[in-house]
């Protein structure tokens, strides 16, 4: 008997991916649950695994573009199992794979203004799952822990009526009020894969195909060009007193909490703060509608080399400057190994970018449908300013307010950014609330 290797329904937009790579030899024996490939799609690398034990072989080559659905390998459970493998499930019973224990947190390096600080986040909680049931695979129970879902209530789809990674991702979705619906289960008939175009060489110039990413961000920010009436507002912001407060509390931070004090948690309080005083801002369209967040989750761009992607910080009215900073290196480590999930960035109010850190000076970002604003950071240079009278030097950042003008109009923008300016400027506003 085989069993025929389907690319998974992934997500609503999710219509096709390329297949990276495979992470298994052709007529190599695989064991339920094994890492078999990864496909890139136009969000996230999802890693695919194998629903039946036996011998594999392949229907798509690497680099080819696959549609959700389409079988990409077969595996022949009739084949007998080597006597020198062993089974993935027996050692997870005994003790789980070194890649889902956290490290511990490095050693802080020396501090550069708007890079992300190297620390990895602290130890996860508790597990939720048994390390010693063996019905789900280290992939799933990982998965199951960091979500908290209950595992007996989720329908398995896999061989056997076995839990896989795409079945808690999709009771994920359902569990969630503001989740969009969970796409249509994949064609009994699938289409054959796509074959990607191949790089060619013309002399002096290369062609290749867009990575899905690519395609996704070149289609995301047409559209936002072409749908949004967007504006632009700016101001610069004196650091003097955020950098002094790093310096004077930087080792007792990192002490306490085992990751340095950024400039970005402050970025991110004090939008927090600014949507407070204007909530305008904190809003999106729907059809005919205005929907107002009531909540403050704050997506951060961060670059990979495979292209941009906006993790979301939840709750960050509730946050702690440890907990965003801890979050942030967390979000930044799994966009750049390529372990970030469509859950990692899914909704968000407000949207933080800081080109600075490649050395931008100033900018006009453009907003992250159907959010209505994004806040755009530079560099960090030192210019002549006055103060009280006198010619000072002082480390200035611009900033750049890009919003909807369909729904922000201009003195809200202005305020905002004037509140944003104002809690940078004076960080105790933050603790105090004006």
């Amino acid at each position: 008997m085989a069993t025929p290797v389907i690319i998974p329904a992934l997500g609503e937009s999710i219509s096709s991916g390329i297949l990276s790579s495979w992470k298994v030899e052709e007529g190599s024996y695989v064991e339920i649950d094994q890492p078999i490939y990864d496909l890139e799609t136009d969000k996230i690398t999802q890693e695919g695994l194998a629903e039946a034990a036996g011998t594999i072989s392949f229907h798509a080559q690497e680099g080819d573009e696959v549609e959700i659905g389409a079988s990409v390998a077969e595996i022949d459970e009739s084949a007998d199992k080597p006597e020198t493998s062993a089974s993935p499930e027996a050692v997870v019973a005994i003790d789980p794979p070194q890649s889902e224990v956290p490290s511990p947190a490095s050693p802080p390096t020396p501090d550069t203004p708007n890079a992300p600080s190297n620390q990895v986040p602290e130890p996860a909680e508790p597990t939720l799952v048994a390390k010693t049931e063996t019905r789900y695979s280290p992939a799933v129970r990982k998965l199951l822990n960091e979500t908290g879902l209950d595992p007996t209530a989720i329908t398995g789809t896999g061989k056997d009526g076995r839990v896989t990674k795409a079945d808690v991702i999709a009771a994920g979705k359902a569990s969630d009020a503001v989740a969009s619906p969970t796409p249509p289960a994949p064609s009994p008939s699938p289409p054959s894969p796509v074959p990607a175009t191949p790089v060619k060489s013309e002399g002096r110039s290369t062609r290749r195909p867009m990575s899905p990413i690519r395609r996704r961000i070149a289609a995301r920010l047409v559209n936002a060009q072409q749908t949004a009436a967007i504006l632009s507002t700016f101001n610069e912001v004196d650091l003097s007193a955020v950098m002094a407060l790093r310096k004077s509390h930087q080792d007792a931070f990192v002490k306490a909490n085992g990751v340095k004090l950024g400039f970005m948690s402050f970025f991110v309080k004090a939008v927090v703060h600014a949507l407070k005083s204007v909530p305008a801002l904190n809003v999106r369209i729907e059809g005919d509608e205005l929907v107002e967040n009531h909540y403050y989750d704050v997506s951060v761009a961060v670059g990979t080399e495979k292209g941009l992607v906006v993790p979301v910080l939840r709750d960050c009215d509730r946050s702690s400057f440890a907990e965003i900073e801890k979050e942030i290196v967390g979000y930044a480590d799994k966009a750049r190994s390529g372990n970030i999930t469509l859950e990692d960035m899914q909704g968000g109010c407000f949207t933080i970018t800081n080109g600075g850190i490649y050395g931008s000076m100033l900018s006009t970002p453009i907003i992250n449908p159907p959010q209505s604003a994004i806040l755009g950071m530079h560099s960090i240079q030192e210019r002549a300013v006055v103060r009280d009278g006198e010619i000072v030097i002082r480390p200035m950042m611009y900033l750049a307010l890009s919003y909807d003008h369909r729904v922000v109009d201009g003195k809200e923008a202005v305020t905002f950014l004037v509140k944003v300016k104002e809690a940078i400027e004076e960080p105790a506003r933050l603790a105090l609330g004006i």
